[in-house]
């Protein structure tokens, strides 16, 4: 079986497998742009495995006129920058021993020994620069099939980085088949493992439940999270049975899938804290939480928040509160978040001033809101 994409055929990626092919060694893709490719999926990064040694890629980069950078030469990594595309050329490894997601780790010229390091068997998979597949490991036959299993023993897999329990939710959701469900071993060494979360780094769980809510419909990996327990470890207090109808809702709505939106569903104590989020998705996530409980109306939320987060709010009051969602209320928002308030500062000075000023203005606007946007500047004069 060959591989082909697109992006195999950029005179930027030839070059780097060219330049490490001709000294001898070999390039092989691996994880993600195989994977996606396999799936008919866009491919974002470019990952070479190879038996060259990062010293070597460096020197074979710099003599082939390519930008070697070494972002990782504690993990056999040199990013080489080819046509400004990065791609990260790692050496073949494997484990010597390991302690959690700390280990001894030595270069190996054997691509089945780099193959099991890695997670899941679906990354597993490689491929020549021209295409020709390379399973060690058997894990075409698990994506072909969209089942998500570890590799080797899940329990070991997992112990080397507790990341791996929120990586096999996430996985699932985005590559997983959701009628089969999540595979039964992987459930079982997650309910065993999950003490190992509280180790992580707040950063790194955030991270990640936001790729997990960035699938398409996450709402069944979720549901398993919360049947064995870690959607509380994660996020204590929250609770997913407004994800589903949400998921329902947005694709009614045309809306594309937002994680800050799902994770207002979700709910729980100190979400944005929890999750260590940046500051404008904390800001996002407030609002939405916020104007989920207020009585504004959906003409109110599109000329105070514009048409995505007025949007956002609707669905998830219906999802959440159970009332009615109207496909035509997209047109009320959009008319709305176009609309300009016919009364400045200006109009009421110097009658008013100062934080007088303020407050009539707001009066006036509410007005004019409630009036529909109907009322003119004389009506509100």
């Amino acid at each position: 079986m060959k591989l082909c994409g697109d992006w195999m055929e950029r005179p930027a990626t030839r070059a780097v497998c060219r330049m490490i092919e001709d000294a001898g060694y070999q390039a092989l893709f691996v994880g993600g742009c195989v994977r996606n490719t396999l799936l008919e999926k866009p491919v974002m990064d470019i990952d070479i495995a190879t038996d060259a040694h990062p010293e070597t890629v460096i020197r074979l980069a710099n003599a082939a006129g390519l930008k070697p950078v070494p972002t990782g030469l504690d993990h056999g990594t040199v990013t080489v920058v080819s046509g400004h595309i990065p791609h990260e050329v790692t050496t073949f490894r494997e484990d010597v021993e390991t302690f959690g997601r700390h280990a001894v780790v030595a270069y190996s010229d054997d691509v089945a020994h780099d193959a099991r390091r890695r997670d899941f068997t679906m990354n597993a998979l490689y491929a020549h620069c021209d295409g020709t597949l390379v399973d060690p490991l058997g894990g075409l036959a698990d994506l072909q099939a969209r089942r998500v299993c570890f590799i080797d023993d899940p329990n070991q897999r997992i112990r080397e980085d507790y990341l791996r329990i929120l990586r096999f939710f996430r996985f699932h959701a985005w590559y997983g088949d959701p009628e089969m469900g999540l595979d039964a071993d992987g459930l079982a060494a997650v309910s065993e493992n999950i003490d190992g979360l509280a180790d992580l780094s707040r950063e790194r769980i955030g991270a990640e439940i936001v790729k997990l809510l960035a699938a398409v419909d996450p709402a069944p990996s979720v549901a398993a999270m919360r049947a064995c327990g870690v959607l509380t470890a994660v996020l204590p207090g929250s609770d997913d049975r407004g994800l589903a109808p949400l998921v329902h809702l947005e694709q009614i709505a045309g809306l594309e899938p937002e994680p800050m939106r799902r994770l207002a569903a979700l709910g729980g104590d100190m979400g944005a804290a929890r999750l260590r989020l940046s500051k404008a998705q904390t800001r996002r996530l407030d609002l939405l939480l916020a104007e989920v409980a207020s009585t504004k109306s959906p003409s109110e939320l599109g000329y105070r928040h514009g048409v995505d987060l007025g949007m956002d709010i609707l669905v998830l009051r219906s999802a959440l509160l159970e009332v009615p969602f109207d496909p035509a209320m997209h047109e009320i928002v959009s008319r709305a978040s176009r609309a300009s308030f016919p009364v400045t500062p200006h109009d009421l000075m110097p009658t008013y001033t100062g934080p007088a000023l303020g407050r009539r203005l707001s009066d006036l606007e509410q007005r004019w809101i409630d009036s529909g946007f109907s009322l003119g500047r004389e009506d509100l004069l």
